[in-house]
């Protein structure tokens, strides 16, 4: 059994061979900031595994917010 989770995809656990993940998230202070520009953050998502509690994915949903918004692609 495969668990889909949004946009992202995970089938099996690399660790343990699990197939059920748990999407987390990471904000606040554990928030990712490019480095360069320290001004704000995005959340870090994390995919564990539901057996083994291995991290399996780690990733932020919009990594244009990473950059300064003069160098960010218009949509």
């Amino acid at each position: 059994m495969s668990e889909f989770y949004r946009d992202e995809y995970v089938s099996r656990c690399p660790y343990c061979g699990g197939t059920e993940m748990i999407e987390t998230f990471q904000g606040a202070y554990g928030a990712v900031a490019a480095t360069s520009h320290k001004l704000g953050g995005v959340s870090l998502y994390h995919s564990v595994c539901r057996h083994c509690g291995s991290v399996v994915r780690s990733y932020v949903k919009d990594p244009e917010k990473l950059l300064r918004r003069k160098d960010r692609k218009e949509e």
